[in-house]
């Protein structure tokens, strides 16, 4: 994708609209207008304002006429959001990475009503780290170690090694204990999540989704396993251990789907990514980070392998 004509202001990025292919809208204005009824007076505003630009940086004039498939930046205007409670721990710091480990409840980018309230948006804007960018994800609902690149031009070779599988990744998990099960074991399967499903799904076919299970501690009813991923699917460690009949604790969607009120932080899913390991593409040296928090459903709070 190439680099948008506007900078990154106070933290978030501007959003990028491409024309749809449509004909009825004279210009641009008037289909901004149409596709954001409730923002259209913020709209005008910004148009006014010089404010949205097309993809070559021109700015958008009220006459700008409408060109089909072609692209429109402009800031728009975050959600008003309460502060998740929990903060940001850093791991480590240099001129070239940012590795932190995430609360449970923070979203790591942008995304639907959390946009100032997730790790990218905070970390710029208390770090003055404009270039901020996640190379991986972690889901809002896990916590642990997530790794960020400083500068945009180191940006890529990082995010390749993720791509490509060349780091080794570490999650504890509190579930149910189980003595059905013989331990280490990998648990195989094709995982497909559909758009507008909560859930992903195991499906037949061939094997995308590889998980290795390690059983590291019991105490009574319940037990703290490591969780080795090889791929990288959506919900592939909740999906693989609740197939396995031992759901993670917390879990709202696996094996069935529950609602949680959006400011209810007392049971957080009990999934940790606790380390990541590689060799560092640009060093060449191999580098480990781990997490330093515990899982609240652990009893005795002990902490995990390092």
């Amino acid at each position: 994708m190439p680099d948008a004509p506007l900078p990154i202001r106070d933290g978030l990025n501007p959003s990028r609209l491409r024309l749809p292919e449509n004909t009825r809208w004279a210009t641009v204005a008037e289909y901004l207008v149409e596709r954001f009824p409730d923002d259209a007076r913020r709209i005008r505003e910004k148009i006014r304002d010089g404010e949205v630009v097309g993809g070559d940086g021109t700015v958008i004039t009220f006459g700008t006429p409408y060109r089909e498939r072609s692209f429109v930046y402009l800031y728009r205007d975050p959600p008003v959001e309460s502060r998740v409670p929990f903060d940001i721990d850093i791991l480590y710091r240099d001129d070239t990475l940012l590795v932190v480990d995430k609360p449970h409840f923070l979203a790591t980018t942008p995304r639907g009503s959390w946009v100032a309230e997730t790790a990218l948006v905070r970390l710029r804007r208390e770090l003055d780290l404009p270039e901020l960018s996640p190379v991986h994800r972690l889901d809002r609902l896990t916590a642990g170690v997530l790794v960020f690149t400083v500068r945009r031009e180191a940006r890529r070779a990082y995010q390749m090694m993720f791509e490509q599988r060349l780091v080794e990744k570490e999650y504890e998990a509190i579930a149910p204990r189980t003595d059905d099960l013989v331990f280490p074991r990998e648990v195989s399967s094709r995982i497909v999540k559909e758009r507008g499903s909560l859930q992903a799904r195991e499906v037949p076919g061939p094997v995308n989704a590889v998980t290795r299970i390690d059983l590291l501690d019991t105490d009574g009813d319940i037990a703290r396993y490591r969780l080795r991923p090889r791929t990288g699917k959506t919900h592939q460690l909740r999906v693989h251990m609740s197939s396995s009949g031992i759901p993670i604790l917390g879990d709202n969607l696996y094996p069935d789907v529950y609602d949680v009120a959006p400011r209810d932080y007392s049971n957080p899913l009990q999934l940790l990514a606790a380390a990541v390991e590689f060799d560092d593409p640009v060093t060449g040296r191999r580098t480990r980070f781990a997490s330093r928090r515990n899982l609240s459903a652990w009893r005795h709070h002990t902490p995990g392998p390092r």
